[in-house]
């Protein structure tokens, strides 16, 4: 189940090519949840790595996360 919440997470990535060709990358619905790579590849695995870390830390504290809008 976590690992289907990861992937439809980041099905809504959104990622920008940055002025010295890089990219950044983060998940709208899920706060915080950003990162940046010198490639597209390399930038979806960090926002992926962001994204496992965050899922940790609201489940830890019991925080709800954003279902409705992901699933």
């Amino acid at each position: 189940m976590l690992t289907q919440y990861i992937n439809k997470s980041m099905g809504k990535a959104v990622y920008d090519k940055l002025e010295d060709d890089s990219f950044s990358g983060k998940i709208p619905q899920c706060p915080g949840v950003i990162a940046f790579g010198e490639t597209l590849y390399q930038c979806q695995q960090e926002l992926r790595s962001s994204l496992e870390g965050w899922l940790i830390v609201k489940i830890r504290h019991g925080d709800k996360l954003p279902v409705c809008q992901i699933l």
